[in-house]
């Protein structure tokens, strides 16, 4: 079983992408890429394993995951035209794909996590700029940005006693997704507000 990830040591996705400091920990020294993917979903919270993942994956790959961790927590009410463009990019990552998602989420509401998802597979490559315009690339980081926000904006509009346990159940599936298993999301147990554990 062959991974998904393009970097090998976990301090190049920080070199290439230097925003992730602002979301995750850079590593002290050299480190396995996935191990410290794994290192950071252990933690709590798990959040800084998900920006991680968002830019440890390929765009397609990521914004695949992002569709998974976003339909887990949000459940019927994901299946929207945002959530059906992202999906159809990753099946179909050709420009016409790309452009409609991007011209969706230009024109959708931001607190949809939805809309972020259409928005991650716009910014994938291409162009920002209409088609008869200069091209007008993304910044490298807006796809991995984006996952990673419409992940955190589903994950805010539950209950708060379940964001943890979302961020965990989303981390850990990026972890197997990334070492090459599927990106199914394990529902975390329902916690309660007069539960001990909250």
């Amino acid at each position: 079983m062959s991974s998904r990830i393009r970097f090998n040591d976990a301090g190049d996705v920080f070199a290439a992408f230097p925003e992730l400091g602002r979301y995750a920990p850079a590593p002290s020294g050299p480190i396995d890429a996935l191990a410290y993917a794994r290192e950071l979903a252990g933690l709590k919270p798990p959040s800084a394993a998900i920006a991680y993942l968002s830019h440890l994956l390929p765009r397609r790959e990521a914004v695949w995951w992002g569709c998974q961790c976003v339909a887990a927590i949000l459940g019927p009410s994901a299946k929207d035209e945002a959530m059906r463009l992202a999906e159809t990019w990753v099946r179909t990552p050709d420009e016409d794909a790309r452009r409609a998602a991007l011209n969706h989420a230009q024109a959708g509401d931001l607190k949809i996590p939805t809309v972020w998802l259409a928005r991650a597979a716009g910014y994938s490559g291409g162009s920002l700029a209409a088609p008869d315009q200069p091209p007008n690339p993304p910044p490298t980081e807006a796809c991995a940005q984006s996952i990673n926000a419409a992940i955190v904006v589903a994950a805010t509009s539950h209950s708060p006693y379940m964001i943890l346990g979302w961020f965990k159940a989303c981390a850990e599936a990026g972890v197997r997704f990334a070492a090459g298993e599927d990106a199914k999301v394990v529902p975390p147990p329902v916690v309660r507000s007069d539960s001990p554990a909250a």
